[in-house]
């Protein structure tokens, strides 16, 4: 009997760890869209059909769902237009443009039908967010298939998506058909539309456009019907076909994906480059006086960023890119971008680059961008950085100081939020940019300072090939950075991504007793870091002395042949830290913390010494 019970309690015991395990390895949803839309382009409307698989992989029993309905924020009065003319420093490209247009030029998404199962459901429409009350839960483990019928307006170009962007392109069809809400380990996702940033299922799409004949088209996706809508691609030696009426339909598929893109124009020019070991890339653009020579020259370049990114960062998993002119600047989705395309060469490289990282950080690491924007644009603009720094052969040293700088000036500026911050609620733009972009990307910088080089970038592919196709956060990277280091980081998240605390280091004192010198440095800064001084002698011999930090728990390894002296850690909390050299300090040429500038110490005039104008040459002891 004792035995039948003890097995039977710990029979009980694993299924509550089981249990406890499927809601702690963060289990994801699961979605197939199947989508038929007709445009009319005369109108900018379209009528659409959308059927959607959904498979609820959480432990909870679902009652409601969602749907984000991106449209219905270009309409005057909508939470974009209000926050837009609100906020302290609103985008120019938004401004009060919502408020001001008329019927024909504002966007919607009308909700015709919606059935789940066959049966119709009761739904409300509360500004861009479709509320969804169920007829029957969707239980743990369940796969529900709901079918809508919907409508829509494309709304002048705007913000990202809409119709006739500023430089003449048709239709730049982003946010365009009602897309399900996120449910996570965290729970509904149904975030209002204010022009931020975004945070998707996991899924497989099916799209079929039909539009006028004239058109040409690219995004997310594969074409299935190539020789049927032709231009370019098709095979080679092989003709187009045409849709009746005047229409071609074209027909998409797009596997593992996060979100559907895609844009359109009688005049886009196409032209395909390969990747070596890599994707198809298609460039979609009107060619003219501005663009022709810069985007003749845009595929060489994105060919040699492309080789860079997958040998650096991890390998891209699709087989197909589009760069395509449209939108309102650069944004990114899944295989694809939309950028503006009257731009220098400089300028167009480096916008192309930047969306094309995304396809790293958002596209395959999808991380939830409302809540964690500085691991998808912090890190795009990191790995944007250092590639256009090999592609275009700038010769940086620290190609990131410019993102060091940018971190910097939001420290100083007095309108510093923590990263933390969910991307919605920052009460500046300013402070939303500086933060999710520079000082998401000097996060990146300092641990590579934090780490050595010859564990993060090993790391950052550790992250990728272990994440991808996932929504990692900020403590699942870190993570990869602490298993692969074998030290404790938890402290520089917490510091640098839930606090404004700064960091700033300064050489207090340098004195000489018994042919020996004695360097005194002080902890300014609320931000603890790991030290390295830099010391060059009147001999023209030079030593780093390295200081980790003891809450690290170890210390970094640097390579055989430096020059490096490592000595005890400096426990945090001590305001001031004094180590010995076997040197006087008569023989000191000059001492620099952190010479490289590998972390953003917010004053940088206290962290050198000249012996000539600081020398101390006696004390006490």
């Amino acid at each position: 009997m004792k035995i039948k019970l003890l097995g039977f309690v710990m029979a009980m015991l694993m299924t509550s760890v089981l249990a406890f395990g499927q809601t702690k390895d963060r289990w994801q949803q699961a979605i197939k869209y199947e989508m038929e839309i007709d445009m009319d382009v005369e109108k900018h409307r379209f009528e659409g059909e959308q059927k959607v698989e959904y498979t609820n992989n959480s432990p909870d029993k679902l009652d409601k769902v969602f749907y984000h309905l991106y449209f219905n924020a270009f309409q005057p009065n909508s939470m974009m237009d209000v926050r837009s003319r609100t906020i302290k420093d609103p985008d120019r490209r938004v401004g009060d443009r919502i408020s001001k247009l008329n019927d024909t030029e504002i966007g919607y998404q009308k909700i015709k039908s919606l059935k789940q199962n066959g049966k119709a459901v009761d739904f409300e429409v509360v500004g861009t967010i479709l509320e969804v009350d169920l007829n029957k839960p969707i239980n743990s483990g369940e796969t529900v298939t709901f079918e809508m019928e919907f409508e829509a307006q494309v709304p002048e170009q705007i913000r990202r998506t809409g119709r006739n962007n500023e430089e003449g392109i048709s239709y730049s069809m982003a946010q365009w058909y009602p897309k399900m809400s996120e449910y996570d380990y965290q729970g509904w996702h149904s975030n209002p539309y204010i022009g931020r940033e975004f945070h998707g299922v996991w899924g497989d799409f099916d799209v079929k456009i039909s539009i006028d004949e004239t058109y040409v088209l690219g995004g997310t996706g594969y074409i299935q019907n190539p020789e049927e809508v032709g231009h370019g691609y098709q095979k080679e030696g092989t003709e187009g076909g045409k849709g009746k009426k005047g229409k071609l339909t074209w027909h998409f598929k797009a596997p593992k994906v996060i979100d559907f893109m895609w844009a359109a124009d009688p005049d886009y020019k196409h032209v395909k480059a390969q990747v070596p070991n890599g994707p198809e890339l298609h460039f979609l653009y009107q060619e003219n006086d501005k663009t022709k020579e810069n985007w003749e020259k845009l595929p060489e370049y994105t060919v040699k960023a492309f080789e860079y990114m997958n040998k650096t960062f991890g390998k891209y998993p699709y087989d197909q890119y589009s760069v395509i002119q449209g939108g309102d600047g650069g944004m990114e989705y899944p295989m694809s971008t939309l950028i503006t395309g009257e731009r220098s060469l400089g300028s167009l490289v480096g916008v192309t680059v930047h969306e094309m990282f995304h396809s790293w950080y958002q596209g395959v690491l999808a991380s939830n961008e409302s809540l964690y924007e500085w691991m998808d644009e912090g890190f795009t603009s990191f790995g944007s950085a250092e590639t256009m720094n090999v592609i275009m052969e700038q010769g940086q040293e620290n190609p990131q100081a410019g993102n060091y700088r940018g971190y910097l000036a939001l420290a100083e500026s007095g309108y510093e939020e923590p990263m933390s911050t969910h991307a919605d609620h920052y009460m500046t733009n300013f402070a939303y940019g500086r933060a999710a972009y520079s000082k998401g990307a000097t996060f990146l910088g300092q641990l590579r300072y934090i780490v050595g080089e010859d564990v993060f970038y090993p790391a950052m592919r550790t992250y990728f090939n272990e994440w991808k196709y996932k929504h990692p956060n900020d403590n699942d990277f870190i993570r990869v950075m602490e298993k692969a280091s074998g030290l404790e980081l938890d402290w520089y998240k917490e510091y640098f991504v839930y606090s404004t605390k700064q960091i700033d280091y300064g050489i207090k004192s340098v004195l000489e007793k018994d042919g020996k010198s004695y360097v005194t440095l002080e902890k300014i800064g609320e931000m603890p870091m790991p030290l390295e001084v830099s010391i060059t002698y009147n001999d023209g011999k030079t030593e780093l002395v390295y200081i980790p930090l003891r809450i690290m728990r170890g210390e970094k390894s640097f390579s055989d042949d430096a020059n490096v002296k490592t000595i005890a850690d400096w426990p945090w909390v001590y305001p001031t830290y004094t180590f010995e050299l076997d040197q006087p300090a008569s023989n000191i040429k000059s001492m620099v913390i952190d010479e490289k500038e590998g972390m953003a110490d917010v004053d940088r005039d206290n962290n050198s010494f000249n012996a000539e104008k600081h020398l101390q040459p006696t004390f006490d002891k």
